[in-house]
């Protein structure tokens, strides 16, 4: 029973190894490495993509990246421009489908707004501790 039970897990990783493997071997979108033919275009197609973050390696922009999801990505933002939709039209749909993370310009919303106060709170609360510190410093060299 227990050979059986292993010899089930390795079947099923082996088969979700060669499903995984099937994706990567798939031909990139006809978009993905293609440019556009008109180069206004092309030039918002690349500003797009040069802002917005690969889910995959997560540290390059979809536009450096040569991960198969990033290349679906610019697929999909070129096909779009192509079609006359605004980068921000087209940004709003990826952060909508895969959250804000996507983007490299975070916007302030009820959830991010912390992000941006903290720094601005951490400032002010320095300043103010140093502003205290040479106040006292001036007060005794006064006296």
């Amino acid at each position: 029973m227990k050979r059986l039970s292993i010899f089930v897990i390795v079947l099923a990783t082996l088969g979700y190894g060669q499903v995984a493997l099937a994706q990567d071997s798939l031909p990139p979108a006809p978009y993905a490495y293609r440019q556009l033919d008109d180069p206004q275009q092309e030039h918002e197609a690349e500003e797009l993509m040069e802002s917005l973050r690969c889910l995959t390696c997560q540290s390059q922009s979809i536009a450096d990246s040569d991960a198969p999801m990033a290349g679906d990505m610019r697929h999909q933002v070129r096909t779009r421009i192509a079609a006359g939709e605004s980068p921000e039209h087209i940004r709003q749909w990826l952060m909508e489908r895969y959250g804000d993370y996507i983007s490299y310009t975070p916007r302030m919303s009820n959830d991010t707004w912390p992000l941006f106060a903290v720094p601005v709170l951490l400032f002010l609360g320095a300043g103010l501790i140093v502003w205290r510190r040479i106040g006292r410093r001036s007060g005794k060299d006064s006296q």
